[in-house]
């Protein structure tokens, strides 16, 4: 679960975006070929931990129906292996952009989150070109059990304490969505083309995504995915 879910609707209804389709993004970054993903890495997490949209308030799940998660390209790796899955999430610039990881597991224990990873996110390492990517880790407090990991892409104005090590909170500001400048890793044209790039990974076995609609509404609340799954392979739908 989220924690202060009415705060967060009353900042949501001042970011509706608008759905006029004025570009149609990829987002190219840093990739890593890996191959496959073992499924006998360890032990399984004790408990799922769901996984939110990385805006604040109202955001859109793969607006112009080009990033779906069963297909979107994967970037980024954690632990040596692929990310399991990877959605665009819409919104125009000057959203906040937040942890997409729950604050509870589904046991009901208290999850700590983390960042690993602050970088430019394009291999340019230019951040005029995508932002930055920030990597978090999710922990089961109960059971110091690490449960999964998420990249979090084209994040701009990141503040200066979302650092390597720093504990962040389900409502912690990471930044903000950005329009960045046309390029092979950011292809977009218009601001209701700006979105961030979410890459999801498990620990052990494989997370999954909550299968929908290209152009579906998300709020605050809506669970786009989990990790802690016990799926059979990458990409794969809860």
């Amino acid at each position: 679960m989220r924690l202060l879910a009415v705060a967060r609707h009353l900042v949501a209804t001042a970011l509706l975006a608008s759905v006029t389709l004025l570009a149609a993004p990829t987002a190219h970054a840093q990739a890593h070929a890996q191959e496959p993903r073992s499924q006998e890495a360890g032990p399984l997490a004790a408990a799922t931990i769901s996984v939110y949209p990385p805006i604040q308030g109202t955001s859109i799940w793969d607006r112009f129906g080009q990033t779906p998660p069963s297909s979107h390209h994967r970037v980024f790796s954690n632990w040596g292996y692929l990310n399991d899955w990877a959605v665009d999430v819409y919104q125009n610039p000057g959203a906040t952009v937040v942890s997409p990881f729950g604050s509870k597991t589904s046991a009901g224990s208290p999850v700590t989150v983390r960042v690993v990873t602050v970088t430019p996110g394009c291999a340019t390492g230019n951040l005029a070109d995508g932002g930055w990517r920030i990597g978090l880790e999710a922990r089961d407090d109960s059971t110091g059990t690490v449960v999964g990991r998420a990249d979090v892409m084209h994040v701009d104005q990141k503040p200066g304490s979302i650092v390597v090590g720093a504990t962040v909170g389900p409502w912690t500001r990471l930044g903000q969505t950005g329009r960045f400048r046309y390029s092979s890793c950011y292809q977009v044209n218009g601001d209701t083309g700006a979105h961030i790039h979410l890459e999801v990974i498990n620990r052990t076995k494989y997370s999954c995504y909550i299968a929908r609609s290209a152009g579906a509404g998300l709020g605050d609340e809506t669970v786009i995915g989990r990790v802690g799954t016990v799926n059979s392979g990458p990409q794969q739908a809860c």
